[in-house]
């Protein structure tokens, strides 16, 4: 059977998009968009081409790729990376970077949600074989997927099964011309040497690689759906139950914390494995982790993002019920009308500051003012949420505390209109807005 059916119609856009292709000028993209140009019925084909300016031949490619895009019948498109990889760094992690960035800004710009990109079978063995030495999980030796929408994107690879020779067949078949890249066969890069050592040696391996890599995407896609239904009952944004946790078996329980770290901070393995180790029921710990730390506390894990020096008072005005978002505390208020509450014309010149030591706060009306610290000891609050903000109001009175809510001694008469006031942490915001949340 000819090359050209299975190629063309593993390429065929949505009828009626625009549809980007990213377009290096080398073999695999180039029968791409000739494949998606010839497969496209009322489609706008755009050619993406990204400028590293690694190669003193990039502008001759640049204008090849353009040339070729036209004879195609294809709109094009073509950004220059800036600047150069700083001393130490992978060439190739800049390239990827600066490559993945151009392509999208480039085909948002054209008016696509499709990319279409020419990864092929061969690509994901190697990609498949490169995690594996790496000592990757599920998720990297799940190698490329085959679809992905990222910031309004979709990044697709429709050849993601075929091998390369069928893709070289058909662009021999249609005397397509390309550009062979020397840094192809530089040693120098990972991906090179696997080229030049693996394929001659074991040529058949490519099919079975590429087929251990759809089992690890299986794989991974099942660990995601123990690790949903474990998290639906162990944790909220804000916390994880380690007492329950520690009652699951070690690969369930190494799967529900890394799957509830995943928001927070890219754990590595040796930071999961301490956790899971070093914590015993009863225990305070900390452990760093990047942009963060981690916190056991009360038979719950936290975390808490990198600290910064808590913003100067301010003014407040919060007489208007909803969500006023404070960014520099990693928070919200949550106005709402509600009893218990503080007359609204309290809350029009609050003062928003962090803790000096010297607070007292009175959690209920029959209730005794305790000392700030003892208050949130008491609460179960934290060590490190019990920074503020705290509000004043014109008087500087103590109206109410980010973490235990409000003080009594501001409550309004009954017969007052009133508000409450409630915080929400970041992590909070997505689960609570609309449905109120975390109790302050």
């Amino acid at each position: 059977m000819s090359a050209s059916r299975p190629m063309a119609a593993s390429a065929t856009p949505r009828t009626g998009d625009a549809v980007a292709v990213a377009f290096s000028g080398g073999l695999d993209s180039t029968a791409l968009l000739h494949a998606t140009a010839r497969a496209a019925v009322g489609a706008r084909v755009v050619a993406l081409h990204v400028h590293h300016g690694l190669q003193p031949q990039a502008d001759d490619w640049a204008a090849h790729c353009e040339r070729v895009a036209r004879e195609f019948g294809a709109g094009f498109a073509c950004t220059r990376l800036s600047g150069a990889p700083t001393r130490g760094d992978s060439i190739e992690a800049w390239a990827r970077e600066g490559r993945h960035r151009a392509l999208h800004d480039m085909a948002i710009a054209a008016g696509a949600d499709l990319l279409l990109l020419a990864q092929h079978r061969q690509d994901q063995a190697e990609t498949f074989l490169l995690q594996a030495m790496r000592g990757a999980g599920t998720a990297g030796l799940a190698g490329m997927p085959r679809a992905q929408w990222r910031n309004g994107l979709c990044w697709a690879r429709p050849w993601l099964d075929q091998p390369r020779d069928l893709i070289r067949a058909y662009a021999e078949q249609h005397a397509l011309s390309w550009i062979e890249d020397p840094s192809n066969a530089d040693p120098r890069y990972a991906r090179n040497r696997l080229r030049q050592t693996l394929w001659p040696a074991f040529p058949a391996a490519e099919a079975g690689l590429a087929q251990a890599a759809r089992w690890a995407q299986q794989a991974g896609a099942l660990a995601a759906e123990v690790a949903a239904e474990d998290l639906a009952r162990l944790s909220t944004p804000e916390r994880l139950d380690l007492v329950a946790l520690a009652e699951l078996s070690p690969a369930r329980a190494s799967n529900a914390l890394r799957a509830w770290l995943a928001p927070h901070t890219a754990a590595p393995t040796s930071l999961v494995e301490r956790l899971l180790t070093e914590w015993r029921p009863g225990a305070t710990l900390s452990w760093p982790a990047p942009g963060g730390a981690l916190h056991a506390y009360r038979g719950g894990l936290f975390w808490a993002a990198e600290s910064l020096q808590p913003p100067p008072p301010a003014a407040l005005d919060l007489q208007r019920p909803g969500l006023h978002p404070q960014p520099g505390w990693g928070g919200a208020w949550l106005v709402e009308p509600a009893t218990p509450g503080i007359a609204s014309g309290r809350l029009a010149g609050l003062t928003q500051r962090a803790r000096c030591g010297a607070e007292q706060f009175q959690r209920a009306p029959a209730a005794v003012p305790r000392g700030l610290k003892k208050a949130c000891q008491e609460a179960g609050l934290p060590p490190w949420r019990r920074g503020g903000p705290l509000l004043f109001d014109a008087a500087d009175r103590l109206i109410a505390v980010a973490g235990l809510g409000m003080d009594a001694r501001a409550f309004a008469n009954q017969d007052e209109p009133q508000l409450s006031l409630r915080w929400l942490e970041d992590s909070a915001l997505p689960q609570s807005e609309g449905e109120g949340g975390t109790a302050a």
